[in-house]
């Protein structure tokens, strides 16, 4: 019996131990498990909000345009060219410089021309002489004639003499005035005001009348016209509102820091281009600054009538997505909400809304891309202009 306790008694210590060491470590185990469930039950940080630009949906009056490029056309265009020929004395201008009218261009050797003159000039004193001294003889053969002295026959020739005096005196007078009228020419003179362009022949050179080859183009650049074409399905309202009034056209050249030209509509064509399916128009600007050049492509805009009380925003607001188009707006709580538009046109940096917003409303206008339904924003301020 003594031996049995003594054998047993180890056993017993053993047991407590490792139960004591497991309870130990379940209290430990325990303990570390509460401070991490405390730890993960602390409430999560707000998002921050997202930093937006906004814009105020406005109703306002907006113009209906019809947009198309154009191309710049000289008012009128001059192939100068000689009526004579000769030798080309004098240029008086240098190319690419603006001319007024009657300006004296060139110069062709005028000396052939002028001795030209003076013999016509002679052939008229003589033929004049003649036709005095036959006028003179006619009239005292007439006064003989009434007395019998002379017969009939030979006042019949003394007239036609005094007549074909007369002829030739004529002839001579317009000798002279086509002597005097070649004489002009040998100087050429511009007949509009405009630009010239490039020299075809320089001085020195030999010129015939009316060559094939023009010496210089000249192109009247105030006013001036663009062409441009536009949809077919655009020619009965055109031509409706042309009948109204006068229809206003603007200009823009590319890349221009200007503002657009203004100008009006003054041409329909008389038909529709059956390849193209476009209907050509011309309008007229004053181009007082020379904006506009010939050759030249340029946006055209052609306003037909002004819609009222259309609702707009601006063009970089609206998104495109799977649903079609649509803008977030800034709700009174901060909040952003997604609202499917139905877009009429863009005018500008300006789009015309038709349908899905209201006036005062405010739409987000940069910062979209980190943009949600709901999320809370904050508006921020523009930058200072320095």
């Amino acid at each position: 019996m003594t031996i049995e306790i003594l054998v047993t008694k180890p056993k017993k210590l053993i047991i407590l131990a490792a139960l004591g060491a497991a309870v130990l470590a379940g209290s430990l185990l325990t303990f570390r498990g509460s401070e991490t469930y405390a730890q993960e039950a602390k409430p999560a940080k707000a998002a921050p909000s997202v930093p937006v630009s906004v814009a105020t949906v406005v109703q306002q009056s907006v113009p209906v345009r019809i947009q198309a490029i154009g191309n710049v056309e000289a008012y009128a265009t001059v192939a100068l060219k000689a009526r004579v020929d000769g030798q080309i004395v004098t240029v008086n201008f240098k190319e690419g410089q603006e001319v007024k009218k009657g300006a004296a261009l060139f110069k062709i050797d005028s000396r052939p021309f002028e001795a030209t003159l003076r013999q016509a000039e002679a052939n008229l004193m003589r033929d004049t002489a003649q036709k005095e001294q036959t006028l003179s003889q006619e009239k005292r053969y007439k006064e003989l004639l009434e007395k019998n002295f002379v017969s009939k026959e030979a006042y019949a020739q003394i007239r036609t003499n005094a007549d074909s005096a007369g002829a030739s005196a004529l002839a001579s007078k317009a000798a002279v005035e086509n002597a005097k009228l070649q004489l002009e020419y040998c100087t050429i003179h511009s007949p509009i005001d405009g630009f010239v362009g490039k020299v075809m022949l320089q001085m020195g050179n030999m010129v015939k009348a009316n060559d094939t080859n023009p010496l210089v183009i000249i192109n009247q650049v105030r006013p001036i016209y663009v062409n441009f074409a536009v949809p077919e399905q655009h020619l009965s309202a055109i031509r409706g509102y042309m009948n109204k009034a006068q229809l206003a056209v603007e200009a823009l050249p590319p890349n221009s820091d200007k503002p657009a030209v203004p100008g009006t509509l003054s041409f329909i064509d008389n038909a529709v281009d059956t390849t193209t399916g476009t209907i050509k128009l011309k309008a007229v600007f004053p181009n007082k600054d020379n904006a506009l050049w010939p050759g030249q492509f340029v946006g055209t805009s052609l306003r037909l009538y002004d819609q009222k009380e259309a609702l707009v925003v601006p063009s970089q607001s609206v998104q495109t997505g799977p649903k079609g188009q649509y803008v977030y707006l800034v709700k009174p709580d901060m909040t952003t909400e997604l609202r499917i538009v139905e877009v009429d046109r863009n005018d500008g940096e300006n789009a015309i809304i038709a349908k899905g917003v209201q006036k005062g409303e405010q739409v987000v206008v940069k910062g979209q891309l980190r943009l949600a339904p709901g999320l809370k924003v904050v508006i921020a301020k523009p930058a200072e202009k320095k």
